[in-house]
């Protein structure tokens, strides 16, 4: 976004440079109007003793040829050309969004929209989650995020942001044609969420507008027909008159076929935590305490680290101060020219794939490249009390607006058999999550099963087993990055694997998962 707003002023200025010669082009033309018209204004006042003149004679000769040739040629001169040219260079050099973007930018909003409960008319001016950060949005700006989500198939948001966009054209003059086309989004929109006869009402106020307007007419007839067929429906029906029972399309039923699929209930706790709306209750809380670590490193007894217990069963904690700005900065500056969008693993074939349900940029970072990469591999090495022999690369990660990854699992469950199979190092045991930056708002760390939320907080990092000691994955684990509202989120993130922590953290004498674990 940064480089866009370079790509925008590069833009500016070559806009600014085209109205300037514009400009130049049109002072010239007036002053040949003015000259033509004096001279013409003279000799309309007695054109006989102006014409007996050999030199007014000649000089409207000539402003009727030679001068007139060179209006002709200032007429059809094209400024604009040179400074297309300039873009068409621009975009060689120069950082543009594609119409993938502009989707992907559309479609962050509405997810902020939804997990945030934020009201269209309160983001539509500008304000979120009660705070004013930017002017309004224009009625053409609402109608571009309904038209978004219509080539998404999102009727719902649809039919929010073309009502908003309707309720802004009230306010402005000169819109009509605009009209027709919220209107027509609108009335179909409707249709699609099951509003017949308010599709129909909307479809007649377009032609009202525009008497043939082919779609229209053609859809009026049809949603005529569909009422028809609805009314006709509604007389068959039972005895006692009673509808069918209704089908919540909405609800996903999760099961063991992916580990990314979310039922009702768990998408409406990961809202609530993202939103703040939930927090541990106090029986818990009051056994969290926060102490100084070592954790039997020689290292941390004479350096130990501020660490707060976050969760007891699943044990989470919070290591404070483990990061210090100036590493931070140099971990940013290695990773920036490495971004890619990030990816991840599918389940089945084990391949790197993009996904909606994680939205960032992410690099790696090997040990090797700095003594300060591998400076806090050896810190996590202390903080965890494990190996780091078969670890991850570091991994960074940056979250824009509407960045998130959905609820999620870190390891891979039994029968994900090709997951991180090349590694060979087994399943990931552990994760450390650095948060390498504040967030204004949103950027939580949620964990829906266990009713809780970590906010991102400069240079502290979350450490947490993905396994139970017996090697089974602890499903309680499983979390989620809040979407971005406002602001930017740096994370960095060691995965820790189990080959080599046989003897660090062994198995128990009895098994520690669940029974209703074992497969």
């Amino acid at each position: 976004m940064e480089e866009l707003l370079e790509t925008e002023a590069v833009l500016i200025a070559n806009l600014d440079n085209y109205v300037q010669a514009q400009e130049e082009k049109l002072l010239q033309l007036r002053r040949k109007v003015q000259e033509y018209r004096r001279e013409h204004a003279e000799a309309a006042r007695d054109v006989s003793a102006y014409l007996s003149n050999p030199v007014n004679a000649f000089l409207l000769t000539k402003r009727l040829t030679t001068d007139w040739r060179y209006v002709e040629n200032l007429m059809t001169y094209e400024v604009g050309k040179e400074f297309l040219e300039n873009v068409t260079s621009f975009r060689s050099v120069l950082k543009f969004p594609s119409d993938e973007d502009l989707n992907g930018a559309a479609v962050a909003l509405m997810r902020l929209q939804d997990t945030y409960n934020l009201d269209t008319a309160s983001v539509a001016r500008g304000m979120l989650d009660g705070v004013q950060y930017s002017t309004e949005l224009a009625a053409g700006d609402c109608f571009e995020l309904g038209r978004q989500s219509y080539l998404n198939g999102d009727y719902y948001h649809t039919v929010l942001w073309m009502r908003e966009a309707m309720d802004r054209l009230t306010q402005e003059v000169n819109r009509t044609a605009m009209k027709e086309d919220v209107l027509e989004y609108l009335a179909f929109s409707t249709f699609k969420q099951g509003n017949i006869q308010t599709a129909l009402s909307m479809t007649e106020e377009l032609l009202e507008l525009v008497p043939n307007h082919e779609r229209a007419v053609s859809n009026k007839a049809y949603y005529v027909k569909e009422l028809e067929k609805e009314a006709h429906h509604k007389v068959l029906r039972g005895d006692d008159g009673s509808a069918e029972v209704p089908v919540d399309v909405n609800t996903i039923y999760k099961g063991d076929s992916s580990p990314h699929v979310y039922d009702r209930t768990e998408r409406k706790l990961y809202e609530q935590l993202c939103r703040g709306e939930q927090q541990l209750p106090i029986e818990l809380r009051s056994k969290l305490v926060c102490r100084y670590a070592t954790n039997r490193s020689a290292f941390l007894r004479i350096a130990p680290l501020k660490l707060e217990e976050a969760y007891l069963r699943p044990y989470i904690v919070i290591y404070h101060e483990v990061m210090s700005d100036w590493e931070i900065e140099r971990i940013k500056q290695y990773a920036r020219p490495r971004f890619r969008r990030a990816t991840v693993q599918n389940y089945k074939t084990g391949e790197l794939e993009f996904a909606t349900y994680r939205i960032s940029k992410s690099a790696w970072l090997k040990d090797s490249e700095d003594e300060m990469i591998r400076a806090i591999s050896l810190r996590v090495e202390d903080m965890t009390g494990l190996t780091m022999e078969t670890a991850e690369e570091l991994q960074v990660v940056n979250y824009g607006i509407g960045g998130h990854y959905e609820p999620h699992f870190d390891f891979a469950r039994r029968e994900e058999r090709n997951a991180f199979k090349s590694l060979g190092t087994g399943n990931r045991i552990a994760t450390v999550l650095f948060y390498m930056s504040n967030v204004t708002q949103g950027g939580a760390t949620v964990f829906p099963s266990l009713h809780m939320a970590l906010w991102p907080r400069k240079g502290t990092a979350a450490f947490w087993f993905n396994l139970h000691a017996s090697g089974y994955g602890d499903y309680s684990t499983r979390h989620a990055a809040c979407p971005v509202l406002t602001g930017t989120k740096w994370v960095s993130n060691k995965w820790i694997h189990e080959r080599g922590q046989e003897f660090l953290r062994p198995c128990e004498l009895l098994p520690d998962h669940p029974a209703d674990r074992v497969e």
